[in-house]
């Protein structure tokens, strides 16, 4: 899951830029069903945190730039957090303003039952796995990923090791997770504890003793880390892509994935999962970003640029990278959720939360 601005505070927060520069305009004026729309040489994605990178370096930044020099068809990008860009897209179903979405699970669930995404299979996207993509072809995964926690490596000398350990009192205002229904990475938090712990009772009570040393909400993930590396928190929740990249310019920034007490770390893949919204202005452009996102080379780039996982089966990534990421990864048992149940039910289990921690 920012990964969240829900990995963005929902309302009039998101960040927009352009592939290569800032827009210095408000979203977009070109109406849905306008030829003058479809002819533009224009494609709007709407998407999650993490796959830009503060200094215009990462995945995203090439992929697009790469796409406008191939294409002649500029990306505008607008930044928010899973839920939020989710919300954007639906508020404006009737006159939709954006082509792709790209946000993360339950979210990606979310908007294909709104209706909000349209069938089409990129080239490529028989190559990904059945359970990173959407059965109905409304969706597919473009850069895999997973959550997972981070911690200050200067101040603590090794990463704690269970969620137990988080309840101690030198953790008191020194640990912060993002909001849980808002924030992807959040959502993450309640869907890892509730399968740690055996149940949504058990990880409820757990999460409200938690409670006593959290900082507080935090409708953004992606503000976290920073905050980690100057030791503001010892200890934040996050996701492996994004935190890998950001830990480039944050040299206390570790990952780590907490475990039951007496159990094993464990995490469960978080993708950057993409679809073509229904009604998409620019619906062929869309698709030819799509294809190229899945395309070989660009998924290639995914470790090596994007500190991410390829989404499709067939390619081996052998960078410095990758293999850093498969060190990280060793030893952690990865679950895969019941997506199902949590896009049915994930209102109940964030009230539950909301009841269990005052928040």
């Amino acid at each position: 899951m920012p990964r969240n601005t829900p990995r963005n505070k929902p309302g009039n927060t998101l960040k927009i830029a352009v592939a290569v520069s800032l827009l210095a305009t408000p979203l977009l004026s070109a109406c849905g069903g306008s030829s003058a729309a479809s002819d533009e040489k224009a494609v709007t994605v709407y998407s999650a945190d993490g796959l830009k990178g503060e200094n215009n370096d990462g995945w995203y930044d090439k992929v697009f730039a790469d796409f406008t020099k191939q294409t002649g068809i500029k990306v505008k990008y607008v930044e928010g957090g899973s839920g939020e860009v989710v919300q954007r897209a639906l508020r404006e179903k009737s006159n939709t303003q954006a082509d792709v979405l790209v946000t993360l699970p339950p979210f990606i669930q979310q908007a294909d039952g709104k209706g909000l995404l349209q069938k089409y299979r990129p080239e490529g996207s028989a190559q990904v796995g059945a359970a990173d993509k959407g059965a109905d072809g409304t969706w597919t995964s473009v850069v895999n990923n997973y959550f997972g926690f981070v911690y200050n490596k200067k101040e603590l000398k090794q990463a704690p090791t269970t969620w137990e350990q988080l309840l101690d009192g030198s953790y008191k205002n020194k640990l912060q997770y993002s909001t849980p229904g808002v924030a992807g990475d959040g959502t993450a938090v309640l869907i890892k504890a509730i399968h740690d712990f055996g149940g949504e009772k058990q990880a409820l009570d757990y999460l409200g003793k938690l409670q006593a040393n959290n900082v507080g909400p935090s409708a953004s993930t992606g503000k976290l880390a920073p905050k980690v590396d100057k030791g503001e928190l010892l200890v934040a929740n996050g996701d492996v892509q994004m935190n890998y990249a950001q830990a480039k310019t944050m040299p206390n920034l570790g990952i780590w994935f907490p475990a039951a007490q007496g159990g094993k770390p464990t995490t469960f893949a978080l993708p950057y999962a993409a679809g073509l919204l229904t009604g998409a202005p620019h619906s062929e452009n869309g698709k030819k970003l799509l294809d190229f996102m899945l395309a070989e080379k660009q998924q290639e780039e995914v470790s090596s640029i994007g500190g991410g996982f390829t989404a499709r089966t067939d390619i081996k990534a052998a960078d410095a990278n990758a293999a850093a990421l498969t060190q990280l990864m060793a030893g952690v048992d990865v679950f895969t959720p019941d997506w199902s149940d949590i896009d049915k039910n994930l209102t109940s289990y964030v009230d539950a939360w909301k009841s269990a921690t005052g928040s």
